[in-house]
Parts: structure tokens; sequence; C-alpha cells
């Protein structure tokens, strides 16, 4: 009975998310309504210097914000007459609505009367009026507004008073006459800020020991971390289904490391524990119910590098690159071949199609391993050509980089217009006995006889005690109705060739419409149908494939996927049955 309720919820994604929907409680906005505001005093900070030798040792007060003078101030250029072009200040003006004017630079004011909303009766008035007159260290806003109105605290006044202190000081170094009363006057507020004045220094000391201390530790000046994780509920059931409700995990961790600012070495670490299911009772797993979660090193949760490549861009002119590639370790064609899936496709990750069957034409899934390829990107033409072997590292006989299974792409991309992009792909590949066609070279993926990752077992396996070759030709493509709709579709035919054995051809072909931003940005509905490759000269009835999903962006990084997949004789048998697989997929990317 629990199962049958679990199924039920597995096979019900709809009705999934619109509780999940339902039962969300809108979070109020918190209307933030204190605007500090930001002096950008590095300079004068450093330039502390009236009194810097006799009150060093003040210990660092506890600085009180109610306690500051209804003013703010920013320190002018040394040049009295010059005009005042500091940037902060129009960083600082986005702070505010207030006073918004049609000036479009930072005059220096000529006298305190020109800062509009400074009333005279303020105690202010006359300190700013001797001292912009004077000594021409204080400006005021662009549009000539001086923002009295607004809250200072006592250590940004320190900041405006050190810059008068640099500016006097310069003035008496360069032998100009400086006023007595004014250096009483600026004594008097020097006493008063003393410890703010010191606090100040001592901020900044703390700051350049802390970035020291950041530069020191950093992980990698070149190199950038990525995750994703996935939690996976999945379920089949159907006439012969013997399968349990399984709840696992799928790990990668990316590095992406740049030497030049334009290459990139990718190393990617990964782990999981989901397999795919068998639904016809035999023992043996069904490519046609691989998710792509179920790609993977193994499935004990072991830690292993799964992808290591390199790309490097060489750039001839504005409209021609060749965007060059060298797999280590992983290399698939997905990697540097435009699929033309989009929405769907997700390079296998958790936030496009549940199966491996959506995700991509299955032609790309034809080889992978190690290996170099090449895109060249001329304007709205893209040609791809590339070579991959499956068991590169092994020094035995009949494996190493060009004596073991292997595969060779060739492929044009086109886009005619903004919306549309059209692909043609040929692959030809060499596979040795009990090695599956459709397994990415049996990469990360677990795969070994009848491990193959999309297909069914019968052209997959076809004639496996056998060396075999195939050639290959796919076609697909994608058209963007509109910002809210989007079509793609492939179609993929291929001969098989074994070395002793008989000859067969398979078909593949599907077509489907994802729908971005439904409900919520970064949410998508994806519809999918086709069927997976399968042979051509097989009596049992074609396996169709049906999936729906909606993957709900719950946050900018926790996504929520539901979804349902309908197999249509997953098998290719006279009498197979269907089977339906139900999942619940939770993505989390940082």
């Amino acid at each position: 009975m629990f199962k049958i309720l679990w199924k039920s919820l597995l096979v019900s994604p709809a009705v999934l998310v619109a509780a999940l929907a339902f039962s969300s409680v809108a979070k109020a906005a918190e209307d933030t309504t204190k605007t500090e505001f930001k002096l950008n005093a590095t300079s004068e900070i450093e330039a502390i210097s009236l009194e810097k030798n006799s009150a060093q040792d003040t210990t660092k007060a506890e600085l009180n914000p109610n306690a500051a003078s209804p003013m703010e101030l920013a320190q002018a250029q040394p040049d009295v007459t010059s005009e005042n072009s500091d940037p902060t200040l129009n960083q600082l003006d986005n702070y505010s609505n207030e006073g918004q004017g049609s000036r479009s630079s930072e005059d220096q004011v000529t006298s305190v009367n020109e800062l509009k909303d400074v009333a005279p009766t303020e105690w202010a008035y006359e300190a700013l009026r001797s001292l912009v007159e004077r000594y021409g260290c204080i400006v005021g806003y662009p549009d000539q507004t001086y923002r009295g109105n607004r809250a200072l605290t006592r250590w940004e006044f320190a900041a405006g008073l050190n810059a008068c202190m640099n500016t006097m000081e310069r003035l008496i170094q360069e032998n100009v006459a400086v006023l007595k009363e004014d250096v009483d006057t600026l004594k008097r507020l020097m006493q008063e800020f003393e410890a703010e004045l010191a606090a100040l220094g001592a901020r900044v000391d703390n700051l350049e020991g802390r970035v020291a201390f950041l530069e020191d530790n950093q992980f990698s000046t070149t190199t950038k971390l990525s995750g994703e994780v996935i939690f996976a509920a999945t379920d089949t059931f159907g006439e012969d289904d013997n399968t349990q409700t399984v709840f696992g995990d799928r790990v990668r961790l990316t590095l992406n490391t740049s030497f030049t600012g334009e290459d990139r070495l990718v190393t990617r670490l990964a782990a999981g524990n989901l397999e795919a299911f068998n639904v016809t009772g035999d023992g043996a797993l069904e490519p046609t119910t691989t998710q792509t979660f179920n790609l993977k090193p193994d499935d004990n949760n072991d830690v292993a590098i799964d992808w290591l490549s390199y790309y490097y861009p060489l750039k001839f002119g504005d409209d021609f690159t060749i965007n060059t590639y060298v797999a280590a370790v992983g290399g698939i064609w997905s990697d540097i071949a435009p699929t033309s899936n989009p929405f769907f496709e997700d390079f296998d990750g958790g936030n496009g199609a549940l199966s491996t069957f959506a995700s991509e034409n299955p032609i790309f899934r034809i080889g992978g391993g190690t290996g170099i390829a090449a895109n060249f990107d001329i304007g709205p033409v893209q040609v791809t050509g590339g070579y991959l072997a499956s068991n590169a590292a092994n020094p035995d006989e009949g494996s190493g980089l060009f004596n073991g299974d292997y595969a060779v792409l060739g492929q044009l991309n086109f886009s005619p217009i903004e919306r549309v992009e059209l692909g043609a792909t040929f692959v030809h590949s060499y596979h040795k006995a009990g090695s599956p066609i459709f397994s990415l070279g049996g990469i990360g993926t677990d795969a070994g006889p009848g491990d193959g990752v999309v297909g069914t077992r019968a052209i997959n396996n076809f004639n496996d005690g056998f060396d075999r070759s195939t050639i290959n030709v796919g076609l697909q493509g994608s058209f963007r109705i509109t910002d809210a709709i989007s079509f793609s579709a492939f179609g993929s035919w291929g001969e098989v060739y074994a070395r002793g054995g008989s000859d067969t051809e398979y078909w593949t072909y599907g077509g489907g419409f994802s729908f971005p931003d439904l409900g919520k940005e970064g949410s998508v509905l994806g519809i999918f149908a086709g069927a997976q490759p399968y042979r051509g000269d097989a009596p049992g009835d074609i396996p169709i494939h049906v999936e729906a999903f909606y993957k709900y962006q719950l946050t900018d990084n926790i996504s929520i996927t539901p979804g349902v997949i309908w197999l249509s004789n997953p098998e290719q048998e006279e009498d197979g049955d269907d089977a339906f697989v139900g999942t619940i997929r939770t993505t989390f990317t940082f």
C-alpha cells in the first residue's frame, strides 16, 4: 500500500509542484531606511599629519552614530581653484534620490551658501563657510546640495576633518598664509575627535593586515570552484515491476583554472550511488531508463576525477576563432560540439531533462574518453572535428590511444537567423567485443556489457561477441519561437558492422517543447517524445519514449524537478510491456 501511494506521487509531479507553490509564504522585503554615507578616504586616512605624532597611543573608541553632526563632508582636490572630479561622489549620489540636479560635473563650490540645503542658522554653516572660502577643502554634491538632513557618524566626520588637515598642512608647507584662528579651531576639533582620528588609522592598519592574510592564504588566483549536488527519489512501475523506490545522490565539484584569462583547465571530481533500472526482470540494466544523475564514476559514492580537459581559443580577428580542446579523462562530444537542444540539455547536470535521451541527440553518446577536438567559429557557421579514444591510458595490446575503442566526429552548425540553430553530425566509431555502442566510450558510467547510457540493449550489444564499427549520421535543430516557447528536435541513423558477424542499422528520433520561466523566472516545463535508438530489423515494436518534467527554481541555487517518463516496450521485445519511471530531483548549485 505504501509503495502504491509513493508511486502515485512520483507520477503526479504537477500535484507536488502545485502544493509547493501554494504552500510558499511570501516573504516581505525589509525596507531599509537608514542609508550610511560612505567616504572613499583611503588617501586622506593615510595622510593624517597635523596631530599624528601627538596622540597615536589613544585606544580605539567605541563610536556612537547618534552623536553625529547632521552634515556631510567630502575631500576636495588640493588646488582651491580646480574642478573636483572625485568619482566617489557619483557613487554616493546613487544612495539617495534627494536633490537630483542637472549638473554633469562635481564643480567645487566657492562659498558654503551655494550648498542649497544648509540653513544659515545651523552651527555648521559658519565653520564650513570659513573652510571652503579660505582653503577649498570641502565640496558639495553635483547639484549644489549639502544633504545636511542626513546623519553622519563621528568617524565619518573625522575623515572629513582629516581632509582639511591635509589641505592646511600642504598650504603651510608651501608657505601659504593660514590664519592662526583657523589653526586653533582645527586643533580644538582635533582634540574633540582625537579618538576617531586614531581609530581611522587603526582601521586601515587592520584592513591592510586582513588583505595580506587573504593574499597569503587564498586558494588560487586563477581557479574558481563550482559545484552541483543532486538528491533524487525515483522508482519504476509496470506489469513486471520488481524495482524498489530508491533515494540517492550525485555530486560534482568542478575546478575551472585560467592561466591567460581566456583559456580554461577543467578538473571535475564526481561521486554518486544511483544506477539505471531493470524493468524487464532479466537482471540487466536497461539503458532506456538511464537518467542524467546515473552518470557517475561508480555506485559507491567513491570520489574520482571523471573529467579533465583544457580549452584554448585561437582568435583571428573578430569573426574567426578556433576553440581547441584536449581531454585527458572523460571527454565527450558535447564538451565541444553544439547539441542544439536548449533547456533540455544541461550537459548531464541537474537542471535539464531527466533522461539522457531527451538531453541530446544519442549520436553524441557514441565514443568518449581521451583525445583532441577543435571548433571553428566563423560567424553564423561552426565546424567541429575531433577524435576520442576510450582506453588511451591502457598500454595492453588492443588498447591505447589508437588501437582500442575510438570515435571520430565531424559536425557543421549553422544559424540562419537569430532564433534558429541547425546542426548536421557525422560519427565513425570502432568498438571492441563487449563494448556498448551508446556508452560515452564507457567513461564515468559504470559501462560494461549491457550498460549503454541510451537506446535498447538490442542495438547497444548487437553482435557484441565481435569487434564492430559504425557509421552514423545525425541532424538536430532548435527554434526559439518566442521568449516563452522553444522547440527542438533531432534524428539519427547508423549502420553497425560486426567483424565476423552480420550487420544491422538503427534509428532514433525525438522532439520536444520547452517553456522557460513558466511560473517563475528560471523554471522550465519540458515535454519530449521520440524513439530511443533501436534496431531497424528487429521484430518488436518501436520503443517509444515520452517524458514530462517541471523544474521549479526554488531559489537562485536550488531547483526541484518532478517528472515522469513513459517507456513503451523499452527493450524492443515482441511482447514487451510498458514501463513508467517517476522521479523527484532536487538540485543544489554553488
